[in-house]
């Protein structure tokens, strides 16, 4: 098994791309067929596996996902953090925190339109921390 952990910084809310890094790392690995497991060490932001050719559709996302959980909820009570403290914790808690992605031939096997997106739930920039396990 290769294992390897993958940082990021995020400018802010929003979807951020990192199939090129998971792809680096999979070279890395040098496994021909096998599975990796990425994980984000965070509660205020998640992974998501989602179109990559049309920018609408991250848009279109970050609308619905705003919809959902609303900055400035009168009912939240877990505010220390900002108005978006909790509405971060919930889109999280309904996306994921981990991707299991099949190794074929060497290589990430995605669709065609398909990438790997750290999804930042937070207004300001971060640093993320991707926990990714390669294995045959």
């Amino acid at each position: 098994m290769y294992g390897e952990d993958l940082t990021f910084q995020t400018p802010g809310k929003g979807l951020h791309e990192i199939t090129e890094p998971l792809r680096e790392c999979i070279r890395r690995a040098d496994v021909e067929s096998g599975l990796c497991s990425v994980f984000i060490l965070h509660t205020s932001a998640s992974l998501l596996i989602t179109e990559n050719a049309d920018p609408s559709v991250k848009d279109d996302l970050m609308r619905w996902f705003d919809k959902v959980a609303p900055e400035n909820d009168p009912e939240y009570t877990h505010t220390s953090e900002g108005p978006d403290d909790m509405p971060s914790h919930l889109k999280a808690a309904i996306t994921r925190s981990s991707e299991q992605l099949p190794v074929k031939d060497g290589r990430l096997a995605l669709g065609t339109w398909q990438g790997v997106f750290i999804f930042e739930h937070r207004t300001k920039p971060h640093q993320r921390t991707v926990s990714v396990r390669v294995w045959d």
